[in-house]
């Protein structure tokens, strides 16, 4: 037990903000804490900021801290429904979750110290996919400013849960932080949904239960559920979460290339639009193929021909547009090329793996359905030939691009009488190509009787000519009834048929058919085989922008079983009473800083893996509480702990502050202490609150604790005797702290303690467990002058902007 003389001042000082929410890193001297701002700032024990992370929004406030066990990986859930994941090393943000409702708490479970092998299946697989597959290229080679939320990997620390507790109730258990593995709402659990409040949930040590503490009516209940699925399936769950995380990963950076690939294509049409197409929009439709055709045919150009070409454009400007459009165009097929081509292989590698996990029945049929991966991995490749089609039509313009640049240049010099190198004299092949680019460039327009018979439906599928004849029919006829010019079909130097790609819209101008290709013949003669499943189906029609999401949407089906039969697996085993919540919200209506009608309950929960029991401590009153330990074995065994602050008929005199003292918070220091915030409760005018620090030894007072067999209905209010913490020998130490105390954080693992006052604005850390007896008074005089400095400006800069906010 930590008496009272073991914690010593470490140092104090005054926020320049309002705490709401502090937790301390189970292994390293790492302490978070939300703003009212809802900022979330990392800082070390020593006071050394280390990253401060933005609110995600205007009047979001950060709701709930939980460190991941032994790791620098920190959950934020937001007032927003917005779950995020921050990694303190690299001070960056790993991913984020969106829920549509207030979030409650979030928190990681303890570490899954799951059996690699379970019978005869071996998860002896774990990164395989490194040796297989090559690491794709960072992003950030192609563009150097994007560094999006979602590039980061998921965290690859110790196995554990992520679990999100609504304030509707709602429960949702995620494995690694990316498989949904289930979900439960509570409200489908009580008697009264309409007086309905959780306040926590949480998983037992074995992960195949879980205990949620809430408000049902006007009793404090605590409901315990199992789940067989969770307990017969948690090794091949690992395995389906570790794909589950790779895939997300994957989706995140197909998703980043996309970004890249409109970037990259923008910045095409921004120089092309800068004066090729600019001029081309000024002249009269089918004007500027004509002028090019004649100019590559007979070499002879027209005026308004000459004077962009030596005036608008010159040879040394062109120059700088065909190296740009160059450059653009080469990041576009890199783009592709590599990055989308490499994501959409590991992509369909992790999709067959997954599928291949489904034909073990024995141990992943409550996770997976193989028909539902194999068409998974259909729809990935569907995607992978989309990808290959892209690529074939940016070569094409590629190809096609350089050959009108050289041309501009080439027709420059030749009309401005210049000499022109042996390398610029363009092949027979070469010239047809340009004709039938300039061709493409504007197609002819069918005569205005034969458009307005041309459908909307044969006009999206047939040719480019159809779809300029029906945008055409669309547009409102001038006064002689000539029809209007087709601005809005009006191509720009054929870029079109890479841009439809990067549209969520089908494609206009679909890739043509070259006639020497076998399989598409093959596969138009045989109906059979064109059904058949075993063969990716290439649906011409799609943009890349709908195969993808067509992809995306396939694979979410992959993963929505797991959720389904988790979810469907829980089962009420056990209802605990604890109390009558009537005669809290007499009390809280009582107290001057308290609202009518609000509970106060606070709690806190810690896995005793000697005893194989868990532990949850929680108040039921503002003097009393409980401190319950399920045991995990056979037994079903449930001890309880009731303690009341206020003395007993028999208690010895004590000082006047230990008479009126009520909770403000409580936590676990570690399996034997439990750590509790304490004021004095004074109905005078004008007088100040104490606080006090109180560290309760659990082992003192296991030999006052009651045993019950669990049973599906249990009155533990009415089973259950409380006692006075001053009643037990060697149970209760208490330190008087400075200032009016209103929340604590503490770490056994690092033996600190941390609390807050002066309406949360100073922060004060005590260090636990210390040897040598030391009064805090014993300090060295310059440790005092730090913290002495340390407050004064600190004071000093909240009184600035308190004047300046004047």
């Amino acid at each position: 037990m930590a008496q009272s003389s073991s914690m010593k001042l470490l140092g104090a000082r005054n926020m320049s903000c309002i705490v709401e929410r502090m937790e301390w890193n189970n292994k390293m001297d790492l302490i978070a804490y939300g703003t009212e701002k809802g900022e979330v700032i990392i800082q070390r024990l020593n006071w050394q900021k280390i990253v401060t992370f933005p609110t995600p929004g205007e009047d979001v406030r950060v709701r709930s801290l939980s460190w991941q066990m032994d790791e620098t990986l920190l959950a934020v859930g937001y007032s927003n429904g917005k779950v995020a994941l921050l990694d303190a090393e690299s001070e960056t943000i790993i991913s984020g979750l969106i829920y549509e409702d207030d979030i409650k708490k979030v928190y990681f479970s303890k570490a899954i110290n799951c059996k690699e092998g379970l019978d005869s299946y071996t998860c002896n697989a774990k990164d395989k996919h490194k040796r297989y597959l090559p690491k794709l290229p960072p992003l950030t080679n192609i563009d150097p400013c994007l560094k999006t939320l979602d590039q980061k990997s998921f965290p690859k620390g110790s196995p554990c849960f992520l679990v999100v507790i609504m304030r509707s109730g709602k429960v949702h258990l995620l494995l690694l932080g990316a498989l949904q593995a289930g979900s439960i709402d509570l409200t489908q659990h009580v008697l009264n949904p309409d007086q309905f409040d959780v306040y926590d949930v949480r998983l037992n040590g074995d992960f195949n239960a879980i205990y949620a503490l809430l408000r049902d009516g006007q009793q404090l209940k605590l409901l315990h559920f199992h789940n067989q699925v969770l307990q017969d399936s948690i090794s091949p769950m690992l395995e389906l979460a570790s794909h589950c995380a790779h895939i997300l990963e994957t989706k995140n950076y197909i998703n980043d290339t996309q970004q890249c690939l409109t970037e990259a294509w923008e910045t095409v049409q921004l120089e092309m639009d800068n004066k090729l197409t600019k001029y081309a929009n000024s002249q009269a439709y089918g004007m500027i193929s004509a002028h090019f055709l004649e100019l590559l045919v007979f070499g002879y150009a027209t005026l308004e021909v000459e004077e962009f070409l030596f005036e608008t454009l010159t040879e040394k400007g062109f120059k700088k547009i065909a190296n740009s459009v160059d450059l653009s165009l080469n990041n576009l097929q890199g783009l592709v090329f590599k990055q989308l081509n490499g994501a959409a292989i590991n992509m369909f590698y992790f999709l067959n793996t997954i599928a291949g996990f489904g034909r073990m029945t024995h141990f992943f049929e409550a996770l997976i359905s193989p028909d539902v991966a194999s068409e998974a991995m259909r729809a990935c490749g569907s995607f992978l030939l989309k990808v290959h089609e892209l690529q074939r039509t940016i070569d094409a313009l590629v190809y096609n691009m350089k050959l009108f640049h050289s041309w501009v240049i080439f027709t420059i010099l030749r009309l401005s009488h210049q000499e022109i190198p042996d390398d610029m004299v363009f092949t027979g092949k070469e010239n047809l190509a340009l004709a039938e680019f300039f061709c493409a460039m504007e197609p002819e327009i069918p005569e205005p009787s034969e458009e307005l018979d041309i459908s909307i439906d044969k006009s999206a599928t047939t040719s480019t000519t159809a779809a300029a004849a029906t945008a055409t029919a669309e547009e409102e006829l001038p006064g002689d009834g000539s029809p209007a010019p087709p601005t809005t079909t009006r191509s720009k130097f054929n870029l079109e048929r890479v841009g439809q790609y990067l549209e969520n819209a089908y494609l206009t101008q679909p890739h043509p058919v070259n006639p020497a290709e076998v399989w598409p013949r093959l596969l138009a003669e045989n109906e059979c085989l064109a059904q058949c499943n075993l063969l990716v189906p290439h649906d011409k029609r799609l943009s890349l922008i709908q195969q993808r999401d067509k992809m995306f949407n396939a694979i979410d089906a992959v993963f929505h079983k797991p959720t389904e039969s988790i979810s469907a697996s829980f089962k009420l085993s056990s209802t605990v009473i604890c109390g009558d919540l009537q005669h809290l919200n007499a009390e809280s209506a009582a107290e001057p800083d308290q609202q009518p009608n609000s509970d106060f309950v606070n709690c806190s929960y810690y896995v005793h893996e000697a005893t194989q029991c868990d532990m949850l401590a929680l108040t039921i009153g503002r003097q009393e509480a409980m401190v319950l330990e399920f045991s995990r074995g056979e037994d079903c065994l449930l001890r309880c702990i009731r303690v009341q602050l206020q003395p007993g008929p028999f208690t010895a005199q004590l000082q006047e502050d230990y008479y009126n003292l009520r909770f403000v918070d409580l936590q676990f220091y570690n399996e034997s202490s439990l750590s509790m915030l304490a004021q004095t409760s004074t109905t005078a005018t004008g007088a100040r609150p104490h606080s006090y620090f109180l560290q309760f030894s659990l082992s003192a007072a296991r030999n006052h604790c009651t045993q019950h067999q669990l049973t599906p209905l249990m009155k533990l209010d009415e089973a259950t005797v409380t006692h006075s913490v001053h009643d037990i020998p060697d149970a209760a130490a208490f330190k008087a702290l400075d200032g009016v105390c209103e929340m604590l954080a503490v770490s056994g693992s690092r033996k600190v303690a941390t609390v807050l006052s002066d309406r949360r604005r100073k922060m004060t850390i005590f260090e636990m467990e210390i040897e040598e007896e030391e009064d805090d008074t014993e300090m060295s005089q310059t440790s005092f002058l730090e913290i002495s400095k340390e407050s004064v400006l600190a004071t000093g800069s909240i009184d600035l902007e308190k004047h300046n906010d004047t």
